[in-house]
C-alpha cells in the first residue's frame, strides 16, 4: 500500500539523461534557512529532532543554525543551546552561518567545523541585510574567513541576489561574477549562487555559470540555491546539472524564504529535488521515504501543510487507496 511517505514500487522510473553528473550532493538548508522566517518560535528540541531525522534520511550536509545576533533572527537565538544537542553527528556535516567575527567565535567555541558567510551581489540587498555596501561586507568577512581557514574550518560563501533584486531589478552577470571572484579570493572553499527571489530562468543560469568559468571560477567550487517563486527551481537546477554543478541546496518540505526580501517565497523542496534526481538515475544517498516522513512531521509541528509537491502527491496517493 502506498503511504504518505513511500512512493509506489519502482517510482520514479529511472531514465538517465546524457551529460549529467553521476552523483549530486544535496545541501539541506531547512533547519536554518527554512525555519528562520517562521513567526512562531520552534522549540529547540523540535529543531534538534528535525536535524537528526534529516541526517538519518541520508542528507550528507544539514545546515544547522546561524550565530547571528538574536534580535536580527529571533528564531535562531537558541544556537548555543541547539548545537550541543547535535554532538552525536559529525560536525563536518553541520555547517552554521556566521555574520562576523563574534559569530565565528561563538561557533568555534562549540566545535563547529564548517561555516558560511552571507554576501550580496547587489548594493540594495547588502544594505537591507547587512547595513553595509557590498565591498564593506566583503571587508567584514575577510578576517572571518581567514581565521576560519587558520582553524581548519571549511568555509562556504553564500551570494544572494545573483539573478534579480526586488529593488534593482535584473542583476548584471558581471556584477555577480565580481563578488563571486572576491569571495573565492578571500578563501571560501565553495560558493552558493542564490536566486533569492526566484526570478532566474535556465538560460540565465547557464550564462552565469559560463561567465564564472571564464573568470576562472571552476564549476566544482559552485553550488546553486533556487527559490521556486515562479515555478522555475527544478528547471534551473536541471540547467545547472547540465553545466556540471554537483551541489544543490534545498529545504525539506519547501520551507523558507528571506526575512529581508519580502518577495522571496520558499526554497526548492528537497523531496521534489530528490524525486527528479532519482528519476534521472543520479545518486544522492537520500532515502525519499524517510525524507518525506520527516517533512510531513515538521509540517505537522508547524501546523500547516507542506508546499512540497512530491509530499502532497504521495499523501494524495495514500488517501486514494
Amino acid at each position: 500500500m502506498t503511504t504518505a511517505d513511500t512512493p509506489a514500487p519502482g517510482l520514479p522510473m529511472q531514465v538517465p539523461a546524457e551529460g549529467l553528473p553521476a552523483r549530486v550532493t544535496i545541501h539541506e538548508v531547512g533547519p536554518r534557512d527554512g525555519l528562520q522566517n517562521e513567526k512562531a518560535v520552534v522549540p529547540t528540541g523540535i529543531k534538534a529532532e528535525f536535524i537528526h531525522r534529516l541526517a538519518d534520511a541520508g542528507l550528507p550536509v544539514v545546515e544547522a543554525t546561524s550565530f547571528v545576533h538574536p534580535k536580527w533572527v529571533p528564531q535562531l537565538a537558541d544556537a548555543e543551546t541547539l548545537f550541543p544537542l547535535l554532538g552525536d553527528l559529525d560536525p563536518h556535516r553541520l555547517p552554521v552561518l556566521v555574520p562576523n567575527e563574534r559569530g565565528l567565535d561563538r561557533a568555534l567555541a562549540l566545535g563547529a567545523r564548517r561555516i558560511a558567510v552571507f554576501a550580496s551581489a547587489t548594493e540594495s540587498f547588502a544594505k537591507a541585510n547587512l547595513n553595509r555596501t557590498v565591498d564593506e561586507a566583503l571587508a567584514m568577512f575577510a578576517p572571518v574567513v581567514a581565521r576560519a581557514k587558520d582553524a581548519g574550518v571549511q568555509v562556504r560563501g553564500y551570494l544572494s541576489m545573483c539573478f534579480g533584486d526586488p529593488w534593482e531589478g535584473p542583476v548584471p552577470v558581471a556584477a555577480t561574477v565580481r563578488v563571486c571572484r572576491e569571495l573565492l579570493d578571500l578563501g571560501c572553499d565553495e560558493l552558493s549562487l542564490g536566486d533569492t527571489i526566484g526570478v532566474a530562468t535556465p538560460g540565465h543560469v547557464q550564462r552565469l555559470l559560463t561567465a564564472l568559468n571564464e573568470a576562472g571560477v571552476p564549476t566544482s567550487r559552485l553550488g546553486v540555491h533556487f527559490h521556486d517563486t515562479y515555478g522555475q527551481a527544478l528547471a534551473n537546477t536541471f540547467a545547472a546539472l547540465q553545466h556540471g554543478v554537483t551541489t544543490v541546496d534545498a529545504s525539506a518540505g519547501g520551507l523558507g524564504g528571506c526575512p529581508y526580501a519580502k518577495s522571496a517565497t520558499g526554497n526548492l523542496a528537497t523531496e521534489d529535488l530528490v524525486w527528479m534526481l532519482h528519476g534521472l538515475g543520479i545518486e544522492t544517498g537520500v532515502d525519499l521515504g524517510r525524507l518525506t516522513a520527516t517533512s510531513a512531521w515538521m509540517a505537522e509541528a508547524l501546523g500547516r501543510p507542506s508546499p512540497s509537491r512530491t509530499l502532497r502527491a504521495l499523501s494524495h496517493d495514500s488517501h486514494q487507496e
